[in-house]
């Protein structure tokens, strides 16, 4: 589980919980300026790239940072159908 909080500039993501050891992340804090859009996820994460680190059981978690084609993916995901995609720039 990934809680989410504004703080100034900054959108701060905190992994909470076991899932730190799933993601092997604790935190992410991503500017503002950086976010382009956020949507409900629409796309399968049997397969999305890479681990570069992270932990993927097809059907039940995709957690850590991905090397994909789109570019470097951080995943903290048990149910695709509640998770976000937030897609940055720079």
């Amino acid at each position: 589980m990934v809680t989410i909080e504004k703080n100034g500039d900054n959108f701060i993501f905190e992994v909470k919980g076991i899932h730190k050891l799933w993601a092997l992340k604790s935190q992410l804090t991503i500017p503002v300026s950086h976010v382009v859009t956020a949507y409900p996820n629409t796309k399968s994460l049997n397969w999305i790239g890479l681990r570069m680190p992270g932990t993927q059981i097809p059907g039940l978690i995709t957690a850590g940072t991905f090397l994909a084609d789109e570019g470097d993916i951080f995943c903290d995901v048990v149910n695709k159908e509640k998770a976000i995609m937030i897609e940055l720039k720079d």
